[in-house]
């Protein structure tokens, strides 16, 4: 039967608006998949007629409950994402039919354990590097596998047809995003990055297929209409490292009231992964495979792709610093900060910032001074 949590009249507005959207949704007989990670190939859930949610947690609440089973020391965003499906305060996890999960990094991976006993999760095994002889076939296989744990979880099949229609529209969405992000490219910035990112990050939240790229493109010609007074002088910067939803606040919206424009965002579902398309003439289980492989997260090993796609996205952009966000307990992010460090102030002569923190408020006086100090090492 389905119903609302026991406790959602205690919930903010904002959470039971979020409920009662997918609930209507439910409502109507719509499946939903919740995800975690740029990996998952959302195109799967879209041939198997299901609504591709994002799960990742990004606020403090569900963080306490969940440090009853989890380690105080694991991730933030693992913590608040489990907490918060626990706790039935995610609308997403709540009326998620079932999960795609991956092994990115090891706390994601037992933590998707713990989920399991929630709801149906099924695992992707990514391959650790991209470079060895087999990566690319086996990771064919596991979307293959995936593919199978959908068609059991809703009793459909996945068509070739189907498969290639969402692989061309996903391929649109993609474009639109690029669209939306190449806003920031003008000079002065005609928007703040907090809005754009804001707008952007929505689309993992977007229930109706045939209206979302025409959403986004309309608020890219808003975007690129507006005018900005005053921007001229404004240090523009581009943030990287983990995800920084759930520091939005004390970073990217206290950046730009000191002073900077955010103008680019360095993470996995940004322009650096945007920009490879699924290759609409191929088997279309190879095609996914090819183009989720090139994906250049910190949890492959060796990385050097990472590196050489920020500096082309610091000279696309017009970057004068470099901001990186590393959440605490992420140690993929936080070993290959040093070598952020070198590409950005060695080889580039760029300002460079490193911000370890998690989803708190405690530190946001220490992190306005820093990020004042950053600011003027861009503008002296």
């Amino acid at each position: 039967m389905l119903t609302l949590p026991k406790d959602f009249e205690t919930y903010d507005e904002k959470r039971r608006n979020a409920f009662l959207a997918l609930y209507e949704e439910k409502k109507k007989g719509k499946k939903v998949v919740g995800t975690f990670c740029s990996y998952t190939p959302t195109e799967l859930i879209h041939a198997v007629g299901a609504i591709p949610v994002g799960l990742c947690g990004n606020s403090e609440q569900g963080i306490m409950e969940a440090e009853t089973r989890l380690p105080k020391t694991l991730c933030p965003l693992i913590k608040s994402s489990y907490g918060l499906a626990m706790t039935e305060q995610c609308p997403f996890f709540y009326f998620s039919d079932g999960v795609l999960a991956e092994t990115t990094c090891d706390g994601k991976k037992k933590t998707y354990e713990l989920l399991g006993e929630i709801k149906p999760v099924h695992v992707m095994k990514l391959p650790q590097g991209k470079d060895h002889a087999l990566a690319l076939e086996s990771w064919t296989e596991e979307i293959r596998l995936t593919a199978s744990f959908l068609e059991k979880l809703f009793g459909v099949r996945i068509t070739e047809e189907k498969l290639h229609d969402a692989i061309v529209y996903r391929n649109r969405v993609r474009k639109a995003l690029i669209g939306l992000y190449e806003v920031a490219k003008v000079k002065p910035s005609p928007v703040s990055g907090y809005e754009l990112t804001t707008v952007s990050e929505s689309a993992d939240f977007h229930f109706t297929d045939d209206s979302l790229i025409e959403k986004l493109e309309a608020k890219t010609r808003e975007f690129r209409s507006r005018i900005r007074e005053g921007a001229e002088n404004r240090p523009r910067v581009l943030v990287t490292g983990c995800p920084n939803t759930g520091v939005r606040e004390k970073l990217i919206r206290r950046l730009e009231d000191l002073g900077a424009d955010y103008v680019c965002s360095d993470h996995c579902a940004g322009p650096r992964t945007l920009r490879f398309m699924v290759d609409e003439e191929k088997d279309p289980y190879e095609a996914l495979a090819e183009r989720y492989l090139k994906i250049n997260c910190s949890v492959m090993s060796p990385n050097e792709g990472r590196f050489d796609d920020l500096k082309h996205l610091v000279s696309e952009y017009q970057v004068d610093g470099v901001l990186e966000i590393v959440l605490q307990g992420c140690h993929t992010f936080a070993v290959e900060a040093y070598h952020t460090w070198r590409t950005i102030n060695e080889q580039l002569g760029l300002p460079y910032l490193r911000v370890d923190t998690d989803f708190s408020r405690s530190d946001g006086g220490q992190i306005e001074t820093r990020l004042g100090a950053f600011i003027e090492m861009m503008t002296n």
